[in-house]
């Protein structure tokens, strides 16, 4: 035989046959799926995409590196907060697991028993959503410039330049694969907002915040007052609660109709009337922070305007004692000129200032805002403040009533009735005393009848120097009309002569 055909017949016989291949590929099959069953049963996603990730890196080189990153600032191109930041901050440390060597602790106050925990430095937070592996780190220029070595032999500063500001700014960066990036933005981060919606509603900790700088400092809300508690007559108190309530179902209706959805109440009345306590319950009830702005602290309009960016939704914005800022100039000055009105543009805080900025930026970007303003002297007050608008609804909070009277002596002696409740709602008829004084008088001792037997005598007392002032004012009276007369009948005397 021909050893050339010899040896190519060899060949064939050694070449498997179909039944052959067909097995093979079957045991090959059944061990992967084996495999892939047992990697996903005792090897987590996070260690399996590790994995991955290093193989990729040490096959591939810088080739295997296809991640995308989203940077998620607190202030949003200069326009107000950013409510993402907010939730990422808030959703975050839920994500902190034992992998995580370093991170801040904290306790908040006024009460509340969470301990805070945040993100530290460098460190980074692995999550995962729907088979995707999301790292998020913290960025902080405060942070870098205080783990950065100090060169003594450089003496040399620089000032940063405005472009440098957005880069101050604390920050999250979020890395994913691209691959993933439609489902990132289209239900991750939703899901994030959603969660932060869910944890406000649930358990939100009302935050009361102050100016420091040119920023909020916040600290806990922690004044009990609600509607049940503040002393008021009912009609007044179903009054701001029916429109409060009309206010939080009206979205749509602010939306139809092209104007922000903001409601603006003035509160005047007599100091100790209750207008902090009324601030307090309406936070209290629609879950609202609160932002107490000074007007005496504001540099100028600009810094108004940064103020009020930096509130967030669902607030409360407080404009105390309104008719007591010497800032908030009468718009009928007079105009000094083109090269004055530029330089007053910077650095003055003017009412044209205020006003625009109630109308304007602060609420176009924004939704469920309420502002407060206060005052002890309503007549006082720039006319431009109190149109429909600006304050919507006024409430008068005036002296205590009888009404106002019962629900201070529930509330501080747990009493609903008494010999002696008579005697002292005929004495409150006659006698102007505020909330304040008579809620003072019920705290002075447990027993109901000692301490409203002291809230009778101190009426009376009030009584009395009240009449006496009557009767001096009266004789005043008296003799600046006898004054007048006898003025009016020199002139007649001299007017015949």
């Amino acid at each position: 035989m021909n050893p050339v055909f010899h040896s190519f017949s060899s060949s064939l016989k050694s070449i498997p046959t179909a039944s052959s291949w067909f097995e093979a590929y079957v045991a090959l099959s059944t061990c992967m799926m084996l495999l892939q069953t047992a990697t996903n049963q005792f090897i987590p996603l996070n260690v399996r995409s590790f994995i991955i990730s290093r193989l990729k890196s040490y096959f591939f080189g810088t080739f295997a590196d296809s991640s995308s990153r989203i940077t998620i600032t607190e202030i949003w191109e200069n326009m107000g907060r950013n409510e993402l930041y907010d939730a990422v901050k808030e959703y975050l440390p839920s994500k902190i697991s034992r992998a995580n060597k370093n991170f801040r602790v904290g306790k908040l106050g006024g009460g509340n028993k969470k301990i805070a925990i945040a993100i530290e430095g460098e460190e980074s937070i692995v999550d995962v959503f729907e088979d995707m592996k999301l790292t998020w780190r913290y960025f902080h220029q405060k942070d870098q410039q205080q783990q950065q070595p100090i060169n003594p032999s450089s003496r040399k500063q620089t000032i940063p330049s405005p472009t440098d500001q957005s880069d101050a700014r604390p920050k999250y960066v979020l890395s994913f694969d691209e691959n993933h990036r439609e489902k990132v933005i289209d239900s991750y981060l939703p899901h994030i907002l959603n969660k932060y919606k869910a944890m406000k509603e649930g358990e939100k900790v009302l935050k009361h915040y102050t100016r420091a700088s040119r920023s909020w400092e916040s600290s806990e809300l922690g004044h009990p007052a609600t509607f049940d508690t503040i002393a008021m007559e009912p009609e007044l108190k179903k009054a701001i609660l029916d429109d409060l309530d009309r206010f939080l179902r009206r979205k749509s209706f602010y939306k139809k109709v092209g104007k922000a959805w903001k409601r603006g109440y003035l509160m005047y009345g007599p100091p100790g009337t209750g207008k902090t306590s009324l601030i307090a319950a309406m936070a209290n009830y629609l879950k609202f922070d609160v932002y107490d702005l000074e007007l005496s602290n504001v540099n100028c309009n600009a810094d108004l305007r940064m103020l009020l960016r930096n509130t967030s939704n669902r607030s409360i914005l407080v404009i105390e004692d309104i008719d007591c800022t010497r800032e908030v100039r009468d718009r009928s000055e007079k105009d000094d000129g083109p090269l004055k009105r530029e330089f007053k543009r910077f650095s003055e805080f003017t009412l044209s200032g205020l006003l625009n900025s109630i109308d304007g930026l602060w609420t176009s970007s924004s939704e469920e805002r309420i502002i407060v303003f206060t005052t002890n002297h309503k007549d006082q007050i720039d006319p431009a403040l109190l149109r429909p608008g600006r304050m919507d609804m006024h409430i008068n909070l005036s002296f205590c009533t009888v009404n106002g009277f019962r629900i201070l002596v529930s509330n501080y002696l747990d009493v609903q009735s008494h010999p002696l409740f008579e005697q002292i709602e005929h004495l409150l008829e006659k006698v102007q005393v505020t909330p304040a004084v008579v809620a003072e008088e019920l705290m002075k001792g447990d027993d109901a009848d000692v301490v409203l037997t002291g809230l009778v005598n101190f009426l009376k007392q009030k009584e009395m120097e009240g009449n006496e002032t009557k009767d001096v004012v009266d004789e005043n009276e008296i003799q600046l009309r006898k004054s007048k007369k006898m003025k009016i009948e020199d002139e007649d005397e001299d007017e015949d002569f």
